[in-house]
């Protein structure tokens, strides 16, 4: 069986622009925008742009929920954000003590 790569989320700071530049540039057909902004590279590879807007909110909700983050799987309760790659980072636990990590670029 061969292994193919089907999609990829790509963090944007404003999804359907960045989906529109990129197709536009590359000449690649654009989707209707949703929750990601789809952009078909092949008919195996699909592009998912998505708004940072969503790690904000995430990290809202872990703050709101007093749930203890850090900036590394070492440094799992420094309260703070990594900026590995150029982006935003962090890492938590869920309530069954595995490591969650949430990510704008992709490491």
């Amino acid at each position: 069986m061969t292994i193919m790569l089907n999609h990829t989320i790509v963090p944007a700071r404003d999804k359907a622009a960045a989906a529109k530049f990129f197709a536009g540039i590359f000449g690649l057909k654009r989707s209707r925008t949703g929750h990601f902004a789809p952009v078909r590279v092949n008919k195996q590879l699909t592009l998912l742009f998505d708004d940072e807007a969503d790690f904000d909110a995430i990290l809202r909700r872990v703050k709101r929920a007093k749930i203890v983050f850090g900036s590394a799987p070492w440094s799992l309760e420094d309260g703070k954000l990594n900026n590995w790659g150029g982006g935003r980072g962090f890492y938590f636990r869920d309530p069954n003590g595995h490591v969650l990590e949430l990510m704008t670029v992709a490491q």
